[in-house]
């Protein structure tokens, strides 16, 4: 994405386009690997070094809050941002910490038809993605796949 595709976006929202808005969607969207917010403010700082850290905390709320980008929480309680809104699941790496996207669209027919099938009562499904915990192999150890 551009910057113009950022403000069309934000429009869209029905949000003003202000410069720690697109700051925010910037970095989210350049840091690939789901970026803790902490990451999203060193990221920000390197253009604009006067910017407020609860300027960026409030914007990524508000851009979640939108369904611009999405939250994620690992299992050590790490909360990290997403710019894909795209449906796809994650990879979530228990050695690392490190999350990677994982798309399949099979998975995803399957998970619509299980539910579609099998609906829950007084739930009403908005949205299903999964976070799949394992650990990434170390190439260099040759491990064995079973």
């Amino acid at each position: 994405m551009n910057l113009t595709d950022y403000k069309i976006k934000l429009k869209e929202q029905g949000l003003k386009v202000t410069p720690q808005r697109l700051a925010v969607l910037e970095a989210v969207n350049a840091l690939h690997d789901h970026p803790t917010a902490d990451e999203v403010i060193s990221f920000i700082r390197k253009m604009y070094p006067n910017v407020a850290t609860g300027t960026v905390y409030k914007t990524l709320e508000t851009l979640v809050g939108k369904g611009m980008i999405t939250r994620l929480k690992t299992d050590r309680d790490i909360m990290r941002y997403d710019g894909v809104t795209e449906l796809h699941h994650h990879l979530y790496c228990k050695d690392s910490g490190q999350i990677k996207d994982y798309s399949d669209d099979e998975l995803n027919r399957i998970l619509k038809n299980y539910f579609k099938k099998n609906k829950i009562k007084r739930f009403k499904i908005e949205e299903i993605n999964l976070q799949i915990t394992g650990r990434f192999k170390d190439k260099s150890k040759k491990e064995v796949e079973l």
